[in-house]
């Protein structure tokens, strides 16, 4: 495929003009395709039309950029995009010689130049009515601009896979927190799910300057990227958006060596010769050197002056493929368009709507009584509710309520044959959350669900999990749930990859929720039992818990069991074995297996039976074996609360001793029970069932016999989870931060404290979220990302070796706030003897709950104790404090107030003195005055004029030096300001007013040239002079009254004895003596003269007294007589109806012939009752052809129908049946 070719687009090109100042000048562009879109930029923005700017399009593909009473301002560099290509040109203004007065060209006559105020006046009164007619239009269908901008994204100009990036900036000074921005393509596509490999999206914040800098770069451009982007700021009800344009140009290739013989070679898909020539090679190569040697080339300008052969070769070398619709738009072209003068104002290029909003369509028209219709995408509109058709004078509207996305189209209005179109775009309305995620804290396997609300039903929406979108491709464990306004996203058996931050977000918002995923706590389903085995047998413990995942370890009286020969271990699922193959009696004791990452172990004896054979020693004195206990501190026994303890201690003696077991001096003697003890032969086991924090104590044992006694002390400690600790306070408070402290729990449970966890929850959530994964060492803490504004409450977990304690009671609700910044900008606005009047601007921080107000205080200088100025809060942004000593020397400071409480000070750096300042009166005369003021007779006069000065000074109005008459003039003076106003002035009120302010020794003074104008007087004494040939020479002389201003010329006109029909002749002319010429020979002409000003033309005129008759030679001409005829003619049939037979789901016409003049009134009935308002029926009548068309009949749509003509002469009608058959 040969590459696209920038310069094709467009097929005739404006040229820069340089345009004398007052005239008109016009740019005109011609585009290959017709519905390739347009835009015109001046000074690299977009031109919006209105006032003397204006843009049509009189055919298609034709555009004309129109720019009327052009003025010095007006030079620009312009610019007309379309599709990828831009074309540059730029409007240069010529200004005139001041000895020299210039006309300016209105439809067929001339006018004169306006002066600078009356030119003023006419252009602000223009642009006043135009903006109020439009007012309401733009306000239902635009969202209203803030100008939150300090710098607006500018077009830009990129080559392919080069890169460019676009900024924005947004002022922070007066936003109460961050603004959010958007960037799109088109009209809606979000290029926030676009980022990637092309696309980057950065923001920074200058803390200095407090500027936002948005960014958008593109990188690696391609072709396809091309188009209109949007930029758009949104903070609560402020709104800033701005369009700007990306163009994508061709990288430059190096030149390269064209093979004709490669360019000519056979190919086919498959790679062998198949017989066919490809061309594309070297049609590419061609194209791109036709378009580096002429790239500005006018195609249009070639074609209408070549030769119709030459036609295919021109657009061969130009990369013109659509050469026959660039013919028909030629032959469009050199047809003469005749401009219409239907239209005043017409339709605006396009219109914009909320979808369920209203828009409103108006346009101008020159006749009132004017009928027209409205079409849409060609289809005319009938008015019902959701249309709605007004008249009001000229201006006719069409309402649409209720706008949805099938009434984005093209509307049109037509009148005769004349007809101008606009665009509705309908868009949906930004997707705003109403409902919040709330954070989720859950064990792992557990079901979760996140549930938000929107303010749309059906709306799309968008879930992420930190910031990666969530599909229903990628993970079967993710569900989406919709349900009317609530949205569902449900996660089945979660697991510790499932944390994170979850979003969802829409085309009006976001919202965020935290999901943290807990292990569960382990169960045993089936424990340990002691064993009793024989020398040499197998012995097996086995457990089984409730999870398949977790491993442990076996120990052996405390040290850790290893796999051997002899000893198996193996965990198959959720059961743990341990094999002991070959007892022995080494192999005895009490094994223990301990879960990894759990506090619990499960415990369990081996016992072996043994044949002894005992032999008669002699009596030996009984002794405790203390070897189980090698290696515990102080014989110090640790055990878990709710665990087992047992332990085994070897005795030996003869005769065999008897054992006492003590806890204090309390002897235990109990064989069964939680705490009991077992006595044998060779050993005595002190068992404790599920050891309790009671438990804790110093314990003895005591062995006896006839040969003597021993003994022995052990401490038994029981360790368990700490208690909870204290409820925890808030010490400080932020924005999205608090610092919260506790005191540590009563009881560390007998093991030392590893750390804290800390929890949140809002206050009407009921889940709680943990804060910190890792213990914290000390009892405070400071959790962040939090709301602010929102209420939360906390509470805390102490964690040991054993586990973790119980919640403690959560604190007192709180909400995170910051308060407010410190007040910028004081500053003394006003001083007076016993009053100062300050002023400042908001903070740049105040809080999501708003300014309470300000406190103001003051204090004399060199004192130290600080007065409130003011009593409360003061809510605005000034202040007058009164009651001040004269002449005092005080210092200011404010500080604003908000539920946070008061925020830093603001102060003057140097002290305000107490004291009237006086300051010179001046006068501020508008610069429209300087020249002075016209004004017509009849009209009002409304001068306002604003001057300086403190105090007040007086003020002193005076007309060509003489006191105003009260009467006549009405004077209102203020404190800045004075106003002089005529309800209705007349010639009388001519004359120099002036001004004079007075301040005690100062004074100032302004005149203003007030000059009532009307119609003048007619000119006098109109005489024919001379008369030769088919010449007559006039005079006349001037009025007697020129209406109070300068003359503009007069206005000649003739007017046949015959007819007397006055035809102008000359108009605004100088002299008072013209020459008429080309007068027909035989008639004889009467002449009359107006005079003119700039109020117009006189009200009557100065005629001559005798007739001018113009000779001629010849034979005299006999009129003939005619006789006329009257064209009156009753309504009568020439063809009738015939009877129709049709086939179903095909149109069917019915046709006759009606004459009648006038021209009759045709109504057309289906037995006997009217269907012009039927839809499924079509009537059309031309040149006395009366046609019915039934749309797709059924067999039911068959009968009677009748056509009925009638005018004030008579009535006729003719019958024909329809009938409709089944198609076989």
């Amino acid at each position: 495929m040969s590459p696209k070719v920038p310069g094709s687009t467009f097929t005739l090109k404006p040229k820069s003009q340089d345009v004398p100042e007052g005239s008109t000048a016009e740019f005109v562009a011609q585009v290959a395709r017709e519905d390739t879109s347009v835009r015109w930029e001046r000074d690299g923005r977009d031109l919006n039309p209105g006032g003397r700017w204006s843009v049509s399009r009189p055919s298609s593909g034709r555009h004309v950029l129109s720019v009327s009473d052009v003025r010095a301002e007006d030079a620009s560099e312009l610019a007309v995009i379309a599709g990828g290509s831009r074309v540059r040109f730029r409007l240069q203004v010529l200004k005139p010689q001041p000895s020299v007065v210039e006309e300016q060209q209105v439809g067929g006559g001339k006018m004169l130049p306006l002066s600078v105020n009356e030119a003023d006046e006419e252009v602000g009164s223009a642009r006043l009515e135009q903006e109020g007619g439009g007012e309401d239009n733009f306000c239902e269908h635009r969202q209203e601009l803030t100008g939150l901008f300090l710098e607006k994204p500018q077009n830009g100009i990129v080559q392919v896979g080069g890169e460019l990036a676009f900024v924005a900036r947004v002022q922070s000074e007066l936003l109460s927190r961050k603004p959010s921005v958007r960037w799109f393509k088109g009209k809606w596509m979000d290029l926030a799910s676009k980022v990637g490999t092309h696309l980057k999206l950065t923001e920074t914040f200058d803390r200095n300057t407090k500027v936002y800098t948005f960014e958008m770069r593109v990188m690696e451009a391609k072709e396809s990227f091309a188009g209109s982007y949007r930029c758009e700021v949104m903070l609560k009800e402020k709104f800033d958006s701005w369009t700007f344009e990306l163009l994508v140009e061709e990288a430059p290739e190096p030149k390269q060596v064209v093979d004709i013989r490669a360019a000519f070679r056979k190919v086919s898909t498959t790679g062998e010769d198949s017989g066919e020539l490809d061309f594309s090679g070297l049609l590419k190569k061609r194209e791109q050197k036709v378009q580096a040697s002429e790239p500005n080339e006018d195609v249009w300008e070639l074609l209408k002056g070549a030769n119709p052969q030459e036609y295919e070769k021109i657009a061969f070398e130009h990369g013109v493929t659509d050469l026959r619709g660039l013919l028909h738009r030629l032959k469009r072209m050199k047809q003469e368009q005749k401009k219409s003068d239907v239209f005043l104002k017409r339709l605006d290029p396009t219109y914009q709507a909320d979808r369920g909003g209203r828009v409103r369509l108006a346009v101008d028209l020159e006749d009132p009584n004017t009928e027209i219709k409205w079409f849409k995408n060609g289809t005319e509109i009938r008015s019902s509710g959701k249309f709605i058709m007004e008249a009001q004078g000229k201006r006719r509207i069409l309402t649409i309520n209720h706008c949805s996305l099938a009434d984005d189209a093209a509307y049109e209005v037509m009148v005769g044959d004349e007809k101008c179109s606009t665009e509705l775009f309908v868009r949906d309305p930004p997707v705003r959350i109403v409902r919040d995620l709330d954070d989720q804290s859950c064990l792992v396997g557990d079901r979760v669900e996140f549930l938000c609300e929107v303010s749309e039903e059906g709306a799309q929406v968008k879930w992420l999990k930190d910031g990666k979108e969530l599909s229903r491709e990628e993970s079967c464990k993710f569900r989406f749930k919709k349900d009317g306004h609530k949205h569902q996203l449900i996660l089945g058996e979660v697991c510790q990859e499932d944390n994170g931050r979850y979003s969802v977000v829409t085309s009006g918002g976001e919202t965020h929720a935290e999901l943290h995923v807990e292990e569960k706590p382990l169960e045993v389903i089936r424990g340990m039992a002691d064993l009793t085995v024989n020398a040499r047998d197998l012995a097996v413990f086995r457990c089984e818990v409730s999870e398949e995942h977790v491993s442990g370890r076996w120990y052996k009286d405390g040290r850790e069991v290893r796999p051997s020969e002899h000893v198996r271990i193996s965990h198959v699922g959720r059961i743990h074995k341990l094999e002991i193959d070959g007892v022995m009696d080494e192999d005895k004791g009490d094994y223990t297996f301990v879960p990894e990452g759990h506090a619990f172990s499960l415990s369990a004896k081996l016992n072996m039976l043994e044949v002894k054979i005992d032999y008669v020693p002699r009596q030996e004195p009984p002794k405790i074996h203390l070897e189980p206990l090698e290696g515990l501190a102080e014989n110090t026994i640790v055990v878990v609360a709710g665990n087992k303890l047992r332990l085994d201690l070897p005795i030996s003696g003869d005769p065999t001793p008897t054992v006492i077991w003590r806890r204090g001096q309390q002897v235990i003697s109990a064989p069964q029970g939680r705490v009991h003890v077992e006595s044998f032969p060779d050993h005595s086991t002190f068992v404790v069932e599920c050891a309790e924090r009671g438990d804790e104590d110093c314990y003895s044992i005591v062995v006896q016999n006839d040969a003597g006694e021993d003994s022995a002390q052990l401490i038994v400690k029981v360790v368990d989870v700490p208690d909870p600790p204290s409820t925890p306070s808030i010490v400080v408070l932020g924005g999205d931060w608090c610092l919260a402290e506790w005191e540590p729990p009563e009881w560390d449970g007998g093991a030392p404290l590893l750390g804290y966890v800390v929890e949140r929850k809002k206050k009407q959530s009921f889940r709680w979220m943990r804060l910190n994964f890792e213990p914290v060492k000390q009892p405070r803490f400071e959790p962040r990302r939090m709301i602010e504004g929102a209420t939360y409450e906390l509470r805390v977990f102490a964690v040991n070796a054993i586990g973790t304690s119980r919640p403690s009671p959560p604190c007192q609700p709180f909400v995170p706030l910051d308060p407010p910044g410190q007040p910028t900008g004081l500053a003394v606005e006003d001083v007076s003897d016993e009053s100062v009047t300050l002023r400042w601007k908001m903070p740049e921080q105040i809080g999501v709950t708003g300014l309470l107000g300000y406190n103001v205080e003051y204090h004399v200088d060199g004192g130290d104790e600080w007065k409130e100025a003011c009593p409360g809060l003061v809510t605005r942004t000034n202040v007058c404090v009164s009651g001040l000593a004269t002449g005092a020397r005080m210092f200011f400071r404010v500080c604003a107030v908000n539920a946070a409480g008061p925020g830093p000070h603001g102060s003057l750096s140097q002290p305000v003195t107490v004291r009237q300042v006086v300051e010179r009166p001046r006068v501020l005369l508008p610069r429209n005055l300087r020249q002075g003021l016209t004004r017509k007779v009849g009209e009002t006069v409304n001068i306002v004029i604003p001057f300086q000065g403190k105090p007040p000074p007086s003020v002193l109005w005076e007309k060509d030096e003489q006191p105003l008459d009260s009467s006549a003039v009405s004077v209102r003076n203020g404190e800045s300001d004075s106003i002089l106003y005529i309800r209705h002035c007349d010639r009388a009120h001519s004359g120099l007013y002036s001004l004079t302010l007075k301040l005690e020794q100062l004074t100032d003074q302004a005149t203003i040239n007030l000059q009532v104008v009307e119609r003048p007087s007619p000119p006098r004494a109109v005489t024919v002079e001379e008369v030769w040939s088919s010449n007559v020479s006039l005079s006349w002389q001037p009025p007697i009254d020129d209406g109070n201003a300068e003359l503009a010329g007069y206005s000649v006109q003739k007017a046949d004895s015959k007819s007397m029909e006055w035809f102008t002749v000359f108009e605004r002319y100088r002299r008072t003596h013209c020459v008429v010429s080309d007068l027909v020979l035989g008639n004889a002409y009467f002449f009359r003269v107006f005079s003119e000003n700039v109020c117009g033309l006189s009200e009557t005129a100065c005629t001559s007294k005798d007739s001018a008759y113009i000779q001629k030679s010849g034979l005299a001409y006999k009129r003939p007589v005619f006789q006329e005829r009257d064209p009156s003619e009753p309504t009568r049939f020439s063809h009738p109806l015939v009877d129709v037979v049709s086939v179903a789901g095909y149109n069917a016409t019915l046709s006759c012939c009606v004459r009648g003049n006038p021209k009759p009134k045709v109504m057309w009935l289906r037995n006997g009752l009217d269907i012009s308002e039927d839809p499924r029926f079509r009537m059309f009548t031309c040149q006395g052809i009366c046609t019915l068309e039934v749309r797709k009949p059924a067999p039911f749509d068959g009968a009677l129908f009748t056509c009925r003509a009638n005018n004030n002469l008579g009535e006729d009608q003719t019958e024909c049946r329809l009938t409709v058959r089944v198609s076989q």
